[in-house]
């Protein structure tokens, strides 16, 4: 009988770790040779212009409001021109002594569109709450009641204007996208016809020719002493605008959704607008929220452009503050990056904010 030897296995490498600091830099940083050239060559080109970045806008910057120290040889960036010029730059042309007023009207909106975005607040009352917003929004801006004065609507600029825009010309917008993306899916020829000759006149020319026409083409076509607020009307033509483009997204989500599914819920008697809202609708919007979401954030970023019809939202308050004072004029970089620091952060959150709803949707594929 052969006495069997007892041969132990040799030794194995440890696993990989795919998880920590060290992981995430070797797999995106160092995966292989073209990899690490990629990043020897940009952390090379960071370490040179990084540090003159921060020397230019920290550590030799001038923070305050003197034109005169900011003009000094060897200064960097004038923030000075941010704490002498910021309330006309977020209030524009709104009177100095009355600037409590779309502060507080800021304030209120912005609060809203916030709590609109959260779960809680998903009420039968938040409609109601928005009509008393909105109602509370225009009192203070517009005033001429409660014994406020009133500021008429050509001099309303700065962050409440672009915030009001935004948020109301997106507002409207969806329903009309919705609507008009199921228009273009309908049976019947000339609801398509129309929702398609909307959808591709308004896309076919730039935002800029919307507002002029809304602006100084519209008034035109007038009865004789019938006259539209400049406001209206630029909103009006912003919400068409973004509502066009919004609809194609939808209408995307719409073609994604399988024949069978409205099949069935025919066979189950559902009618066709029963079909849209219980079956149809939730996947389809599900399927594009990141689409949404991104002509939500071009919206409020295109409405800069009222600025060509003397409506003086952020940046053309911006403008307005720096270019009419010439001992300031000099410093517009700083401006600019002030209003790029404003935009960035209701952008950023616009888009934190798609990434979680995709999360609350795609629960149900997790399962």
């Amino acid at each position: 009988m052969t006495a069997t030897i007892f041969q132990p296995i040799a030794a194995r490498p440890a696993p990989v770790d795919t998880e920590g600091p060290v992981a995430w830099v070797k797999a995106n940083l160092l995966a292989d040779w073209k990899t690490t050239l990629a990043t020897l060559i940009v952390g090379g080109v960071l370490l040179w212009l990084v540090p003159q970045i921060l020397n230019w806008a920290v550590f030799k910057a001038a923070w305050l409001p003197n034109y005169e120290a900011c003009r000094a040889p060897g200064v960097g960036a004038c923030w000075g021109v941010i704490a002498e010029k910021y309330r006309v730059i977020i209030f524009g042309r709104y009177p100095f002594e009355e600037q409590w007023r779309p502060l507080i009207a800021t304030v209120l909106l912005t609060g809203l569109l916030v709590a609109s975005c959260v779960r809680m607040f998903w009420k039968t009352w938040l409609p109601l709450l928005w009509v008393v917003v909105l109602a509370a929004f225009f009192t203070l801006m517009y005033g001429n009641s409660l014994g406020l004065t009133q500021v008429d609507t050509d001099r309303w600029g700065g962050l409440p204007l672009t915030i009001l825009l935004a948020s109301l010309s997106l507002v409207m917008s969806f329903p009309i996208a919705l609507l008009v993306a199921l228009g273009r899916r309908s049976s019947l020829p000339a609801i398509r016809s129309f929702c398609t000759i909307y959808v591709e006149l308004i896309r076919g020319v730039p935002l800029i020719s919307v507002l002029f026409m809304a602006s100084f083409m519209f008034p035109l076509f007038m009865p004789q002493g019938f006259k539209i607020d400049v406001l209206i009307r630029v909103l009006v033509g912003i919400t068409l605008f973004a509502a066009a483009y919004s609809a194609e997204v939808i209408r995307g989500g719409l073609q994604a959704i399988p024949k069978g599914q409205v099949e069935a819920a025919a066979t189950l008697g559902l009618s066709y607008w029963q079909t849209q809202r219980k079956i149809v609708l939730p996947q389809a919007l599900a399927m594009v929220v990141p689409g949404i979401m991104n002509n939500f954030i071009s919206t409020f970023k295109d409405t800069s452009l009222v600025t060509i019809v003397s409506l003086y939202e952020l940046t053309g308050a911006m403008s307005l503050a720096l270019n009419s004072d010439s001992n300031w004029r000099p410093f517009t970089i700083e401006g600019y990056i002030f209003i790029a620091l404003i935009y960035f952060v209701f952008c950023f959150s616009m888009s934190r904010y798609s990434h979680w709803v995709e999360k609350q949707v795609n629960k149900s594929k997790l399962r």
